[in-house]
C-alpha cells in the first residue's frame, strides 16, 4: 500500500525490525537483547509503536505491514520473546489495514486501536481486540467533511470511559479531527481544525488528559507561523490554541509527537525540526 501517509511515517518506521528489551546491568553500562526479529510473512513487519503490557506481564502490539494479508498485524509476546499474532488485518472484508500505533487496553479489558487505511470507506478504523484475538472494528471513517480520515495516533481512554484521538486529514476543512469514541463504536467529531492562521492542522500525535480533566495535544502543521501548535480541548469540544511554534533560530517547530505531563504540572514533548540548530528541540509548556 503507497498510500502519502504511509509513506512518510514508513521513512521513520521501515528501520525497526526487532522489539528490544533493556536491562540495566550497572549504573554505567546497559545491554541491549533482540527478543524477537520479524521476518515480514505471516508474524508482521514494521513495528511503528511501542508495546503495552497486561497485568500477567505480557507484551501486545502492533506492525504496520506484513501478516496473512501483508496488511499488518496485532500480536501478542511473552517476556521470553515468544510471539502469537493474534489478528492479522484485511481491508477487503471492511477491516482496517496499516495499524502505525500501539494499542491501549480498556477498563473493561479489551485492547483498543487504529488503522490509518482500511475499513468501509478505505480511510482508516478503530477498532477492538481481545486477548484470544476476536476483533470487532468499531467505526470506518468516512472522510471529509463530516469526519476525519486516516488516524496515525493511539488513543487515550478518558476518565468518563470514553475513548478520544485524532485523525490526521479530514474533517470540515481537510486538516483533520479531534473524535470521542465509546467502547460500543458511537462516534462523535469534536472538532474540525481548520488550519492557519487561526488554528492548527494535521495532529499526527494523540492526546493526554491533563489533570485538570481537559486533553491536551499537538499539531504537526498549521498555527499563526505554519509550523504546528499546541492545543487544549474539552469533552464538548471547545478548543483554544495554547501555541504557534514559530520555528528556528527561537524555537521548535513541527511536533510530530504528543505531549506527556510531569510531576510538576507542565507539559513536556519534541519539535522534529527547529531550534538553534534547526534539528529540533525538546520544550516545556
Amino acid at each position: 500500500m503507497k498510500h502519502k501517509w504511509y509513506r512518510l511515517i514508513s521513512r521513520q518506521a521501515c528501520a525497526v525490525v526487532a522489539v528490544l528489551l533493556l536491562a540495566s546491568t550497572a549504573l554505567t553500562a546497559q545491554t541491549e537483547t533482540a527478543l524477537y526479529d520479524f521476518q515480514g510473512g505471516s508474524d508482521g513487519s514494521g513495528p511503528s509503536a511501542g508495546l503495552i503490557a497486561d497485568a500477567a506481564g505480557n507484551f501486545y502490539g502492533t506492525t504496520a505491514s506484513g501478516g496473512a494479508f501483508f496488511q499488518g498485524t496485532v500480536f501478542r509476546m511473552t517476556p521470553s520473546g515468544a510471539i502469537t499474532v493474534l489478528h492479522s488485518f484485511n481491508s477487503f472484508f471492511s477491516e482496517g489495514a496499516v495499524p502505525l500505533a500501539g494499542l491501549v487496553q480498556g477498563g473493561d479489558g479489551n485492547f483498543y486501536g487504529t488503522t490509518a487505511f482500511g475499513g468501509a470507506h478505505f480511510k482508516g478504523t478503530v477498532f477492538k481486540i481481545n486477548a484470544t484475538g476476536n476483533l470487532t472494528t468499531l467505526h470506518s471513517f468516512s472522510g471529509s467533511p463530516s469526519e476525519g480520515a486516516n488516524p496515525i495516533a493511539a488513543l487515550v481512554q478518558g476518565s468518563d470511559s470514553n475513548f478520544y484521538g485524532t485523525t490526521a486529514s479530514g474533517g470540515e476543512h481537510f486538516q483533520g479531527t479531534v473524535f470521542r469514541i465509546t467502547p460500543a463504536g458511537g462516534i462523535t467529531v469534536l472538532h474540525s481544525f481548520s488550519g492557519s492562521p487561526s488554528e492548527g492542522g494535521v495532529p499526527f500525535a494523540g492526546l493526554v488528559q491533563g489533570s485538570d480533566g481537559n486533553f491536551y495535544g499537538t499539531t504537526a502543521l498549521g498555527g499563526a507561523h505554519v509550523k504546528g501548535t499546541v492545543f487544549k480541548i474539552d469533552a464538548t469540544g471547545s478548543l483554544t490554541t495554547l501555541h504557534s511554534f514559530s520555528g528556528s533560530p527561537g524555537e521548535g517547530a513541527v511536533p510530530f509527537a504528543g505531549l506527556v505531563q510531569g510531576s510538576d504540572g507542565n507539559f513536556y514533548s519534541t519539535t522534529a525540526l527547529g531550534g538553534a540548530h534547526g534539528e529540533g528541540t525538546v520544550f516545556k509548556f
